[in-house]
């Protein structure tokens, strides 16, 4: 359950610098009352820990596609 939520919060923060990138829009930001609102911050926040926790991942044989051995 814990994996499914950080996933949601990795593709929201890579929508988010998606549209950041090619539209000059936060969007995030515009839903929470700007970059510097404490809401945004904590999302922000959220997103970066999820990134960070997703590092596991790759170290994790159950949830890493297998490859041939």
């Amino acid at each position: 359950m814990l994996n499914k939520i950080i996933l949601a919060l990795i593709i929201i923060g890579g929508l988010n610098w998606g549209c950041i990138g090619l539209f000059g829009y936060d969007f995030v930001g515009a839903l929470f009352g700007g970059q510097l609102s404490m809401a945004s911050r904590v999302v922000f926040s959220l997103v970066g820990l999820a990134a960070l926790w997703s590092i596991s991942f790759y170290f994790n044989r159950n949830s890493a596609v297998r490859t041939a051995e």
